[in-house]
């Protein structure tokens, strides 16, 4: 892949993924909340912690960690808020949340490593993958 057109893997990337997203409904299938290490904002906290009725720093003290690097995040995995594969804040999840499996975002192959760790627990990410190969001729 990295031997490819940046630009031209981005675009198929985005085109598989705009189909492939709609066709998998993730709130069915919460593999992701069962094995990502989430990281957050004050801002996230702060919404999450309004959405359970705690307060920022209640919040901060049950539910959060501040990594080494200062980054805090989510201090168990699973997720706290994963209740019977979905989202118990699922209006209020954390950008990471949102974005996740980030397939829509540029430089596809510079993110490669990580999105294939991913490929076992996420069918959105192993059936863009697996259609990829297919465009590209990885795989015929």
């Amino acid at each position: 892949m990295k031997n490819r057109d940046l630009v031209t893997i981005d675009g198929l990337v985005h085109k598989i993924n705009a189909r492939v997203e709609k066709e998998i409904d993730c709130t069915t299938c919460g593999a992701c909340c069962k094995n990502l290490m989430i990281h957050i904002t004050d801002e996230e906290a702060d919404k999450a912690a309004d959405c359970i009725n705690l307060s920022s720093a209640n919040f901060k003290e049950q539910y959060v960690e501040v990594s080494a690097g200062g980054q805090m995040i989510m201090n168990t995995i699973p997720c706290h808020f994963l209740e019977n594969k979905s989202c118990s804040i699922y209006a209020n999840r954390f950008s990471e949340c949102r974005d996740f499996p980030h397939l829509h975002k540029p430089h596809f192959t510079q993110r490669l490593f990580s999105t294939l760790i991913h490929y076992s627990i996420c069918p959105i990410i192993y059936n863009v993958v697996e259609e990829l190969k297919i465009q590209t001729g990885f795989k015929k």
